[in-house]
């Protein structure tokens, strides 16, 4: 932001006169080296990337006050957009959201919450604090009235008429606007959009940076950034309300203004002051009673997008110091990843706030900017797409690798066939990647490179990349050896399984362990897929052609070499995978066994029809229900080997639509799919598999660890019930996670009431896309951009490319993809619809070709 982009020499001069941080001479190096990687970054997006970061500290615009709960522990309150939050010295140990707060009040030094009955909380009705004195008590009252009203009120709320004989409580209201107001008045360009000069920041010098924090900051944690440059007082706050409402740029919130006051600095009575970014009033009570105002506020929850919206440089992004909108206020759809809890980033306003708006003017301003022609949008796939790769390659080798080096678990030997084998692949992309990225910043003429040459293409840089890969083609051979060996690392030691299950609960491996293992290979098709489409976009007379054309010969000799392989090892993976859902089942990894499809279905028993999840390979026939384990997995009901067995369509026997039966050599089965289409889809595959087996030498080997006829199993009748309750509530334990493998494809097929095949599973792996998508809700304004990654039949989302991880995920299956009709209003161009049910999602892409 203050000198643009990467150039050695500049960056060297920079360092010298400018100290950033304590010691920064030993670290000048890798400071370069992150700035190089930002190449193309304009200054205004690297102030945005800044408040990313500044935005997900969980004391971001936190204050605190110190205070005791009614034992004398000592501990301290904090208010902010979501509510009121506890700690303990700086760990959040509590939050009350706002919607649980019936009413706020204090007497004398005590501070007291009355929450809303609630059958599953463990809190009394009303809670008690104790702080220092009558004076701090109500000063964060006044705090709480402030932020609870901006957060959540739809207007600034109306003063009440003074009682003519006597007054019991405070006349003390917020003033000003409410975030939806100031929403609503940017939305509406009701600002002024001020040309400013960008002034450089003055940076600290090196004495400050090392010098202690002074007494009146001590209860400020240490995230928060020292205070000595902001002024307090009525002018000051006044002007940052002024500059802010003309759109200028702000280098600090009023909540960063006020958040650094000490409790013991007093003021005037008469002043009227800024606390924690809140006006606060000078009216004197002993109690105030806020009952009807909180009642009156149920009516117009508003959920926050942030503390700094009211800078219209800023409303596009949702800054929010919490981590979003009340629990109440949100419709938990199935873009949430179900382990969503409080504090978790999950309940953002990024991705459950319908008044998170984004203005478009700036975007069309931008896309104008940038070239239009197809073969750019399918060089930005290249590079959108290796950023996934990369992180993905990340993984392995830097969050799997420090797991594996503090816990003693992993044997050397398969360390060593891990790590050697993907460290070279991840070196080798990071250079790649940064080619490409400055390819596109050439492209796009915003490269302070002035270097002559036609640089509108890509052939070029994926020719020598490809040949540079080939070399890499002996580590790829050792990823099937990898895969073995970990799972038999993981059969063999219960140490290792556990350790590796804790490792896939990290947000960070937002897929299975193993699919990462295998992303090289996957890697291979997608180059092949995209050379494919640039080859047949160019003319034989293009510049890039003849590169273009050579760079795809070189992928596709690669890929033809190692498609059998890949193929055996995406069998490999799924069988393992499945084996992770399934209970009762003892071997079901065999030599020659091969998954063909898995999915819900409906199977008539005694008790009518049951859900049951049907696990189809090229031998045996599965059939499982979801059993009431803490793990959610799915158990084992029964099985029907495929040898001589028959299918046959049977609704005019049994009255039920989309009817089969299933006659085995001991057993037979009545069974119901969804839609015709599921229907057709079973036949054909169920029908396939019987062939297979009937090719094969004899009848399948015994499967089950105990196997008990499907009619006298012992807690057949509780599984049942189980199954009827989920049919009733299709979505809700996708959004209710436990804490293990509540959302895998098993999971979304059984509550989505779809199947899914190998060959779906095959397509899904060369069919990986990630980029900018900007995302509107059904009934919203405005829209969000979001980085996206769609992989796996599901689509995670991150506020930015370089998160670590996935904020939430949207799975795909059962959902349904069309353009929206013009009755819907949306009017843009490159618009795509997801809808399931009731769940609408509309997703602006930045040309026709992505």
């Amino acid at each position: 932001a203050e000198i643009g982009d990467f150039d050695e020499t500049i960056d060297r001069e920079h360092l010298a006169k400018n100290k950033y941080i304590p010691q920064q001479e030993a670290l000048e190096d890798k400071i370069m080296e992150f700035h190089r990687s930002h190449m193309g970054q304009t200054p205004a997006e690297s102030d945005f990337q800044l408040l990313e970061i500044a935005r997900r500290l969980e004391m971001y615009g936190i204050r605190l006050h110190p205070a005791k709960d009614r034992e004398g522990t000592k501990i301290n309150l904090a208010v902010a957009n979501t509510g009121i939050l506890v700690f303990q010295g700086h760990t959040k140990i509590n939050a009350f959201n706002w919607a649980k707060v019936r009413k706020l009040s204090f007497k004398r030094k005590r501070f007291l919450i009355k929450l809303r009955p609630d059958v599953n909380s463990s809190f009394q009705d009303t809670l008690e604090f104790l702080m220092a004195s009558r004076d701090f008590c109500k000063s964060f009252w006044k705090i709480c009235v402030e932020h609870h009203a901006f957060f959540r009120l739809f207007e600034e709320p109306k003063p009440k008429p003074k009682p003519v004989l006597f007054s019991r409580g405070s006349s003390f209201r917020f003033s000003g606007r409410t975030q939806k107001q100031v929403l609503d008045y940017v939305k509406e360009g009701g600002h002024k959009k001020v040309q400013f000069e960008r002034k450089h920041s003055k940076i600290h010098s090196i004495r400050s940076l090392t010098a202690q924090p002074s007494e009146q900051h001590t209860e400020v944690p240490k995230q928060v950034s020292d205070s000595s440059s902001f002024a307090y007082g009525d002018d000051n706050d006044a002007a940052a309300v002024q500059s802010c409402r003309q759109g200028k740029e702000l280098k600090a919130s009023a909540e960063d203004t006020g958040q650094h006051k000490s409790p013991s600095l007093k003021k005037s009575p008469k002043e009227s002051k800024k606390v924690d970014g809140a006006v606060v009033s000078t009216v004197e009570e002993e109690e105030e009673a806020s009952k009807d105002r909180m009642q009156q506020n149920r009516q117009s929850q508003q959920p926050s997008t942030g503390s700094l919206t009211g800078s219209p440089h800023l409303s596009e992004l949702s800054i929010n110091s919490q981590g979003g909108p009340s629990v109440a206020n949100m419709s938990l759809s199935p873009n949430l990843s179900p382990d969503a809890k409080q504090s978790s980033p999950l309940i953002s306003p990024l991705l459950t706030d319908p008044t998170c708006i984004r203005t478009d003017d700036e975007e069309e301003v931008k896309r104008k900017r940038f070239p239009t022609e197809k073969a750019y949008f399918i060089a930005k796939e290249v590079a959108t797409t290796e950023r996934t790769y990369l992180k993905d390659l990340e993984v392995i080798t830097s969050w799997f690798q420090s797991a594996v080096s503090k816990e003693d678990c992993m044997p050397e030997s398969l360390r060593n066939l891990i790590f050697s084998n993907f460290e070279p692949l991840h070196k080798f992309h990071t250079g790649f990647l940064k080619e490409i990225e400055q390819r596109l910043a050439l492209w796009e003429g915003r490269s302070n490179a002035h270097i002559k040459g036609d640089y509108q293409r890509i052939g070029d840089v994926m020719l020598k990349n490809i040949q540079s890969m080939k070399q890499l083609t002996i580590h790829l051979w050792k990823h099937n050896e990898i895969l073995i060996e970990l799972e038999d690392g993981i059969k063999n030691s219960r140490k290792l399984e556990t350790f590796c299950r804790d490792f896939e609960l990290q947000k960070v491996c937002y897929l299975p362990l193993n699919t990462f293992l295998l992303r090289p290979l996957h890697r291979l098709m997608h180059y092949k897929q995209i050379m494919e489409r640039l080859c047949k976009h160019y003319p034989p007379s293009h510049i890039d052609f003849r590169d273009s054309r050579a760079a795809l010969a070189e992928i596709s000799e690669m890929v033809a070499q190692l498609h059998g392989n890949m193929i055996k090892m995406e069998n490999f993976q799924k069988l393992h995978e499945l084996k992770k859902d399934l209970i009762g089942i003892d071997n079901l990894v065999i030599p020659g066994r091969e998954f063909i499809r898995l999915g819900s279905l409906s199977k008539l028993s005694g008790k009518g029809l049951q859900q049951r999840m049907f696990f189809l390979f090229n031998d045996i026939l599965l059939y499982t229900s979801r059993g009431l384990t803490a793990s959610n997995q799915f158990k084992v009901h029964g099985h029907l080997p495929l040898y001589g067995m028959t299918i046959e369509e049977s609704e005019e026997e049994w009255g039920v639509p989309y009817c089969l039966t299933l006659r085995g050599q001991h057993q037979s089965i009545v069974v119901a799919a969804s839609t015709r289409a599921e229907m057709d889809k079973w036949t054909e595959d169920i029908q396939m598999a019987i062939d297979l087996a009937e090719k094969s030498s004899g009848p399948a080997p015994e499967l089950l660890a105990s196997s008990p006829p499907d009619n006298k199993s012992p807690d057949e009748t509780t599984v049942d019930q189980e199954s009827e309750d989920d049919l009733s509530a299709s979505r809700t334990s996708l959004e209710r996670q436990s804490p293990h493998r509540g959302n895998t494809t098993v999971h979304v097929c059984w509550h989505r009431n779809t199947s899914v095949s190998m060959i779906d599973f095959s397509i899904a792996v060369e069919n990986q896309l990630s980029g900018n998508l900007l995302r509107k809700f059904k009934n919203s304004n405005g829209w969000q951009k979001l980085w996206v990654v769609f992989t796996n039949f599901c689509m995670f989302f991150y506020k930015s490319h370089q998160d670590n991880h996935p904020l939430a995920s949207l799975p795909l299956l059962g959902y349904s993809l069309t353009i929206p009709s013009e009755s819907e209003n949306i009017h843009k161009d490159y618009v795509f619809k997801l809808h399931f049910k009731s769940h609408v999602y509309y997703f602006r892409a930045e040309s026709e070709y992505t």
